[in-house]
C-alpha cells in the first residue's frame, strides 16, 4: 500500500491511511492472501490464523450441568420405538456462541440415542465381528431422530476467564438413560422393563414375553 504501517487502521471492515481514506477492505486481504498468496512479497505470513493457549486457574476441568427428558411411543405387537421428542436442559456456564452450543447439544443427544436404540458390536462363536460395515451396523438417521428441543441455565465458573464450561459431551451422557427411562415407562403397565441396550424390537419383545409368562405362572 506503499504507506508507513503506523499511519494505517482498521475502520469499518477497510485499511484506511491517515486521510481516512480506504486502501483496500478486510474482504480482499482475505482474498489475496487465501487465493494469491503469490502476489505477497517474500517472507509475509499469509495465514489468518491466531493461536491462544490457556491453562484454567483452579480445577484442571469444569464439569456442566443438564437435565434430559424423552417421549417415547412403544408399540408392543412390534417391538418399534418411535422417538417423540427430547428435551434438554444445559449449564455449560457463559455461552459464547449459542448457535453452535445448541448444535452441538443436539449432536450429542443423537450420539446418545444411537447406542441406546441402533449401534451393536455382534460377534460369532469365535469372536468374529459380523456387523463391521455400515451396511449391517445400525446408526440413527434423521428420519429416525426426534425434534430435540434444548434450553439453557448459564452458571459461569471461576476457573475460566470467560466463565464458560466444556459443552462436548453435554449431549451424549444422558440422551440413552433419558431414553431407556422413558421406554420402561412405557412398559410399566405390562410388568416389563429393560435393563440392556440397544433396546432392539427384539428386547423389548422379550421383556414383555418375560413379564406374561411370569404373571401367568401359577
Amino acid at each position: 500500500m506503499q504507506a508507513d504501517p503506523a499511519s494505517l487502521r482498521l475502520e469499518n471492515g477497510a485499511v484506511v491511511d491517515a486521510t481516512g481514506a480506504a486502501r483496500i477492505t478486510l474482504e480482499e486481504i482475505g482474498r489475496i492472501a487465501t487465493y494469491r498468496p503469490d502476489t505477497l512479497p517474500d517472507g509475509i505470513d499469509h495465514s489468518l490464523t491466531v493461536a491462544h493457549h490457556f491453562a484454567p486457574t483452579g480445577y484442571p476441568f469444569d464439569f456442566t450441568n443438564g437435565i434430559q427428558g424423552s417421549l417415547v411411543e412403544v408399540d408392543v405387537e412390534t417391538g418399534l420405538v418411535r422417538i417423540l421428542k427430547h428435551w434438554v436442559v444445559e449449564d455449560c456456564g457463559r455461552i459464547i456462541n449459542p448457535l453452535l452450543v445448541d448444535e452441538q447439544i443436539r449432536g450429542g443427544v443423537v450420539q446418545g440415542l444411537g447406542p441406546a436404540f441402533f449401534e451393536e458390536c455382534q460377534y460369532d462363536a469365535d469372536g468374529q465381528l459380523t456387523n463391521g460395515s455400515l451396511a449391517d451396523y445400525l446408526v440413527p438417521m434423521a428420519c429416525e431422530m426426534p425434534d430435540i428441543e434444548i434450553a439453557h441455565i448459564e452458571t459461569p465458573t471461576g476457573d475460566t476467564i470467560l466463565g464458560a464450561k466444556g459443552v462436548g459431551e453435554a449431549g451424549t451422557a444422558a440422551a440413552g438413560a433419558a431414553a431407556m427411562n422413558a421406554v420402561n415407562d412405557a412398559l410399566r403397565p405390562f410388568g416389563a422393563r429393560l435393563t440392556q441396550t440397544p433396546m432392539t424390537p427384539l428386547r423389548i419383545l422379550d421383556a414383555l414375553d418375560a413379564a406374561r409368562e411370569e404373571r401367568t405362572d401359577p
